[in-house]
């Protein structure tokens, strides 16, 4: 990083792990997703979200045409060939969806519910330029709690479960961080 930035302390930042996904006619399913850490809840009321993700992703490309995400929040014991699913493969080659359990929400976004503690859904307000990637806040427009559980954290994401992050990924640095 140079110029007196340490990744490491950018590492002590609190993330999740999400799955961000939006409609995609293109595919069977009709939607598409990734894995993103870089989501968080921007205001109280009226509950808003902001996700941030590559310009080169497919799912960006997904969210910015259709005006709508969703949010699954990823619990603690979801295995890394699921993650490994919206995190490591390119929905432009396959549809991520053909084995995963999902529902369409209000706006068509797609809900996954396997390996998910909640699911939100949100109309975009806004989009701004943020460099390699594109910031989307949207107002929460449905939200249901699927199970109880701890989720997954970025931290343990890489200390527990050994995970990368894809170069496209905000915390890309991280990867070589101890």
């Amino acid at each position: 990083m140079g110029n007196g930035l340490d990744p490491k302390a950018l590492f002590a930042l609190s993330y999740g792990v999400y799955i961000v996904g939006a409609p995609y006619p293109a595919c069977d399913s009709g939607c598409n997703g990734q894995i993103a850490n870089a989501v968080m809840q921007v205001t109280g009321e009226p509950p808003c979200l902001a996700v941030c993700l590559h310009k080169d992703n497919l799912t960006t490309e997904c969210v910015a045409k259709s005006g709508v995400f969703s949010v699954a929040v990823l619990e603690e014991d979801v295995p890394m060939t699921f993650i490994g699913n919206f995190g490591f493969k390119c929905g432009r080659s396959l549809d991520k969806f053909e084995k995963v359990t999902f529902r369409k929400g209000l706006t068509g976004a797609p809900l996954v519910v396997d390996w998910t503690l909640a699911v939100l859904e949100a109309e975009v307000i806004q989009s701004v330029d943020v460099h390699t990637h594109t910031l989307f806040v949207g107002k929460v427009v449905g939200a249901e709690r699927i199970k109880e559980g701890a989720p997954l954290t970025y931290a343990n994401y890489h200390l527990i479960k050994k995970g990368k992050s894809p170069k496209t990924a905000p915390t890309f640095i991280f990867n070589e961080v101890k």
